[in-house]
């Protein structure tokens, strides 16, 4: 978990590798062709494909949406909260959409969703300026949620600076591998 830009497909993709476990990427299941999103305009769908997803038991997942947090975290063991500053969050998120700007990748196969410009200063929600504008307050209710009874079951690593993602997944993937053997 983290707001927009704070790392979460990067550090997704690293755990995933590292402890040899699918990736789920919710963005990629939320957004489809045309940038239509499911979480908004077909909830029952985005949760059906999310449970889908979770289907395998172990894997690493990323993504903040609520409407689908209850079935991630009931089958979750750990949560990874990138809990950074706005000094580390808005050049990480200005930089991603400067480069996908520039090289007009699709963001998700066969969306054919790529950046654009004119999404900076049209689109409220977009990534840069939602980053900015609920940084605070995502924290805020963040640490409510976690707060709140169920999630005992949930070892939380709040991490606040990126380097610290370094130790935790050498100390997860060391914790794997001796949890694998005989």
């Amino acid at each position: 978990m983290g707001t927009s830009g704070s790392g979460k497909t990067t550090l997704g993709r690293r755990l995933s590798g590292a402890l040899g476990l699918p990736f789920i990427e919710l963005d990629a299941i939320n957004w489809q062709a045309g940038w239509y999103d499911l979480n908004q305009n077909d909830p029952a769908e985005f949760i059906r494909r999310v449970e889908t997803a979770l289907a395998p038991e172990a894997w690493v997942s990323d993504g903040n949406y609520g409407i689908v947090r209850k079935h991630i975290w009931s089958r979750a063991t750990d949560l990874v909260w990138l809990d950074y500053d706005r000094s580390v969050i808005m050049p990480r998120v200005i930089g991603r959409s400067v480069a996908r700007a520039l090289d007009r990748k699709e963001l998700w196969p066969g969306t054919g969703n790529r950046e654009e410009w004119r999404q900076w200063f049209t689109d409220k929600d977009h990534p840069i300026r939602w980053a900015w504008r609920t940084h605070n307050d995502r924290r805020r209710r963040l640490e409510i949620t976690l707060g709140e009874p169920g999630l005992g079951h949930l070892r939380i690593h709040r991490l606040r600076h990126p380097r610290e993602a370094e130790g935790l997944v050498a100390a997860l993937k060391t914790e794997n591998i001796s949890s694998s053997r005989p």
